[in-house]
């Protein structure tokens, strides 16, 4: 019973530590993270203007709330609703969109940018990682390609290999099912990083404890019961110079049945401060730091990556615009065709009741109208479908049944400039140079190339630390009762057995022990030389070469690209020329098809032509009406695709980075070169 009430004295103080810092402690975190109920949905207007890109490079700090950084931060869902922008431009029951509504459209509300952007938030959270001395986790760079209609393709050629830091660069894709992202890998090379951000443990232990002995010389006892409590401490912090500070605090009260102590209970305290420097591997700011320096790289990687996929939707959108109108006027084609074959087949129809055209020609005229009524539906369908296309590509939801259903009226059509302008293929190759997001991602990730083989390079030397410590002990306590006389005076067998008159011993608490940690009565101090030589330090070796074969091979890589660039500019550039000379054949088709027609009917009126050549001219002048449709489609998209492989899309267009990366469109875009079509 007497050591039980000891222990429970010796105890009492760190139980209520205890029970603060593991009950109280955790219910304050996890009240502040539990789920709270759903809030109100926000009106469409609303989400559109608090839209806005969060800096997660900064950590949430321990002022004013001091569990603020052990609390889940919470992400607001996706909005889901389509932005004011929309219901503007729907007018009569029509979606009505000019090219420049269309991107405008596209940049606040395209799923394929909704998703890329979060890109640029998990960028910033490898920054934050780095800033606390842990490993990186790389960044996503590749195109996002779930809308279909228009064709999508990303500027590069593919993913790049990674090194420690290093990310994948530039992966194109076309087509509509895959997310087209590319996950970089890490290597491990280089030394280790300190933890830039301290770190502090404890220990709060109670003890209880027999140990049966097998002679009582010592401690006077057949098992000795031993009560303890513990409460140490740690703390632990390294900084960019290849420095590491570490502050231990121990503390503990034991109270024993032993006859071998003077001193029961016995309070001990000690600390030590140990700081270590790295002199060979490891040393250097610029070594430490290598990570936060790749991070922020790899964040302006994810923004070029963002401008990429800008680009390549934008191109999309563009194409789509065009193949809406291509399917507008190629549906006005058709159903002049279709006017015109049935005029034709009322003339013959005339013509066989009155007596001068054979009851066969009415059937070939039926026989046209028939193809050409065919012509307008497959026509009109593929009209429908170019308008789902397009509401898909401008909307993140089209469950509004209002809007599922309503007709897309393009309000731009295609111009075609008198004479074309002639940019030397070496100026338009520097421009893409310059400017395509690819190479700019490629040159980014070459400097964390060089970063990260400067760190291998650095893991060939061997460890060579200097460190050093302080510190100090402390004791103090109450004379133990067991080795206390009985009198004020020892009998000769007290003194014998080695006890001690009371009072002999000076009752201490804990500020004695305290105080002496700091005193020099006990000091603790030292300095010292840490060294490891690895004898072959193949693996050292290894790393050290792969990183320098890497970087060559990245190097090699983006001269590639530089080569790619040109190839495809150049194919760029001779495909609007040909689409040009394309268009300008075609209008001239039209326009002998359209002269030959008024010439047959004129022959057919006067006798000398037949039915047969007077259809087959009808026929002729569809194709060719057909045919310039399509040569327009082809040199508009052509244009696109020129202002893509040039980089220059973003400003040919006057797009706002920042309010694509945002999706609220401040500054809208002016596509050149198009003219309101005719009503």
């Amino acid at each position: 019973m007497r050591v039980s009430r000891s222990l429970v004295n010796a105890s009492k103080n760190m139980l209520v530590l205890a029970t603060a810092f593991t009950l109280v402690f955790p219910a304050s975190v996890f009240a502040q993270v539990a789920p709270s109920a759903p809030s109100a949905a926000k009106t469409a207007s609303q989400n559109y203007q608090n839209r806005q890109l969060v800096d997660f490079t900064k950590p949430q700090l321990h002022f004013p709330n001091p569990f603020a950084p052990y609390k889940g931060r919470d992400i607001q869902e996706p909005d889901l609703t389509n932005t004011p922008r929309i219901d503007q431009m729907i007018k009569n029951g029509e979606l009505v969109l000019s090219l420049n509504d269309a991107v405008a459209l596209a940049l606040e509300n395209n799923l394929d940018l909704a998703i890329a952007r979060y890109n640029l938030n998990i960028a910033d959270t490898d920054i934050l990682r780095a800033k606390a001395g842990n490993s990186i986790r790389g960044v996503a760079t590749g195109l996002v390609t779930g809308t279909p209609g228009g064709g999508q393709g990303g500027l590069g050629t593919g993913a790049s290999g990674a090194g420690a830091g290093g990310t994948s660069s530039g992966a194109g894709g076309a087509g509509s099912g895959s997310s087209g992202l590319v996950q970089s890998t890490l290597g491990a090379t280089g030394p280790g990083i300190p933890q830039f951000d301290p770190s502090l443990t404890g220990t709060l232990q109670i003890e209880h404890a027999v140990f049966p002995q097998s002679n009582t010389i010592t401690t006077g006892v057949n098992s000795l019961q031993s009560n303890t409590g513990t409460a140490n401490f740690a703390y632990n912090q390294g900084f960019a110079a290849g420095t590491n500070m570490s502050l231990g605090f121990n503390n503990s009260r034991q109270t024993t049945n032993s006859l071998g102590s003077f001193l029961n209970p016995t309070l001990n305290s000690s600390f030590r401060l140990t700081v270590q420097q790295h002199l060979l591997q490891g040393f250097g700011v610029g070594l430490n730091k290598r990570n936060i320096y790749i991070a922020t790289n790899n964040r302006q990687i994810s923004t070029q990556a963002f401008r990429n996929q800008i680009i390549s939707t934008v191109s999309q959108i563009q194409n789509i615009y065009w193949d809406l109108v291509n399917a507008y006027e190629d549906l006005k084609v058709k159903q002049r065709s279709l006017a015109l074959a049935q005029k034709t087949e009322g003339d013959n129809r005339k013509q066989v009741e009155i007596g001068t055209l054979a009851p066969i020609e009415i059937v070939r005229a039926d026989s046209d109208v028939s193809t050409r009524r065919q012509d307008v539906i497959i026509s009109q369908t593929n009209l429908q479908l170019q308008q789902t296309l397009m509401k898909n590509a401008l909307t993140r939801n089209l469950s509004d049944p209002l809007l599922a259903q309503i007709p897309v009226i393009p309000t731009d059509t295609m111009s075609l400039p008198k004479e074309e302008p002639v940019v030397p293929i070496q100026d338009l190759v520097k421009q893409a140079i310059d400017l395509r997001p690819d190479l700019q991602q490629s040159r980014i990730d070459l400097v964390n190339r060089d970063i990260s083989k400067k760190a291998a390079r650095n893991s060939l030397l061997p460890a060579v630390d200097l460190f050093a410590f302080y510190g100090g002990s402390g004791l103090s306590g109450g004379q133990n009762s067991l080795k206390t006389c009985a009198a004020a005076t020892c009998t000769a067998s007290e003194l014998s057995a080695g006890k001690l008159a009371p009072g002999t011993v000076t009752n201490t608490g804990y500020g004695t022990s305290f105080g002496n940690l700091f005193d020099s009565s006990a000091p603790d101090k030292g300095v010292g030389l840490s060294i490891s030589i690895p004898i072959r330090n193949r693996s050292a070796q290894a790393d050290q070469i792969r990183s320098e074969l890497e970087f060559r091979q990245a190097q090699l890589r983006y001269q590639q690209q530089q080569n790619q660039v040109g190839i495809d500019v150049r194919n760029a550039q001779f495909a609007l020329q040909q689409n040009r000379a394309r268009v300008d054949a075609a209008i001239s088709g039209r326009q002998l098809a359209q002269e030959s027609l008024d010439a047959e009917q004129k022959k057919y009126t006067l006798g000398a032509s037949t039915n047969i050549l007077v259809l087959q001219a009808q026929r002729d002048l569809a194709v060719a009406e057909s045919n310039v449709v399509a040569a327009m489609s082809a040199y508009e998209k052509s244009r696109v695709a020129l202002d893509q492989v040039t980089g220059n899309t973003l400003s040919r267009l006057g797009i706002v980075m920042e309010d694509a990366e945002v999706g609220v469109v401040k500054q809208a875009p002016q596509v050149p070169d198009v003219v309101p079509a005719k009503k």
